[in-house]
Order: structure tokens, then C-alpha cells, then sequence
């Protein structure tokens, strides 16, 4: 969420329209919405599969159970990406060494207004209850005997 954070922070200083994030680490598919939230004016398109901007629309095809399906968004927008969204570009020599020569600027959270700390609060920590030793029986008809003296049956 921290990140998330700094992102709704970031869009106060740099202006974009639209914020493209794929689905590709455990627990990105939330992401998307949660930016949402912190962005209450964005509007939201999930899976994306193909993107049209028009002027301040911007429409999102995205595969549903029946077909396909297309959302028109007026910007700002929190777009998530399906994997068919788009062909990865792959960087040549001569652009690695143009990035590598290319400043980048660092900004403070504090200078966003953002405040990264964490919200959360632990309370206690136990241990889990000891497991009990298990009983092993020769037949079904025994099994079936534990489970009825256990009350499980």
C-alpha cells in the first residue's frame, strides 16, 4: 500500500492521464484496484487486452467469459494489463547507453506528501497449538472404529 501511496502522490507532481500495470508478482491483481481507492476521481479498467485513446477517452477491450468486452473511461484512468496488452520492446545498445547517461530525479515522499508508514499493528504472536501424535490402523474397519469412538462419524 505504501507504494500505492506514493503513486496517487507522484500523479500531484507529474502529470499523466493514465497508470498501465500488469499482473505479473503475487498480489498485483489487487493492486489495481486498491490504486483505485487512493485515486477516487480514476476510473478503472481491469484486464486490458487492447487500448484506444480518443481525445479524454480512452477505451479497454478486455476478454470476458462470452467474448470480449469494451469499457469507455474518461481520464484519469487505472488501467491493469492482460498479458496479450502489449509485444515487449527489447532495449538495442545504443538506447541502454542513452539510459544510462539520463538523470534521474529523485524525490522524497515527504515532498510529495505522502506519508509511507505503516498502518498496520500487530498485536501478539503465539505459537500454534501442538499437533497430537496420530494413530495408525491396519484396516478400513479399524479406521472406521477410531472415527466412531473420535465421534467423527
Amino acid at each position: 500500500m505504501a507504494a500505492l501511496r506514493a503513486l496517487v502522490g507522484v500523479k500531484r507532481v507529474i502529470d499523466y492521464a493514465v497508470k498501465v500495470g500488469g499482473a505479473r508478482t503475487p498480489g498485483s491483481l489487487s493492486r489495481g484496484g486498491a490504486l483505485g481507492r487512493l485515486a477516487p476521481r480514476a476510473l478503472q479498467g481491469t484486464f486490458a487486452s487492447a487500448l484506444t485513446l480518443e481525445g479524454e477517452q480512452l477505451t479497454v477491450e478486455r476478454e470476458v467469459d462470452g467474448g470480449l468486452e469494451s469499457v469507455r473511461l474518461r481520464l484519469p484512468a487505472v488501467v491493469t494489463a492482460d498479458l496479450r496488452l502489449n509485444e515487449p520492446r527489447y532495449a538495442t545498445l545504443p538506447n541502454i547507453m542513452k539510459a544510462k547517461k539520463k538523470k534521474i530525479e529523485v524525490l522524497k515522499a515527504s515532498d510529495l506528501g505522502v506519508d509511507l508508514s505503516s498502518r498496520l499493528v500487530v498485536e501478539r504472536v503465539e505459537e500454534p497449538p501442538q499437533r497430537q501424535a496420530g494413530v495408525k490402523v491396519e484396516t478400513v474397519d479399524d479406521l472406521v472404529g477410531k472415527l466412531k469412538e473420535g465421534g467423527l462419524i
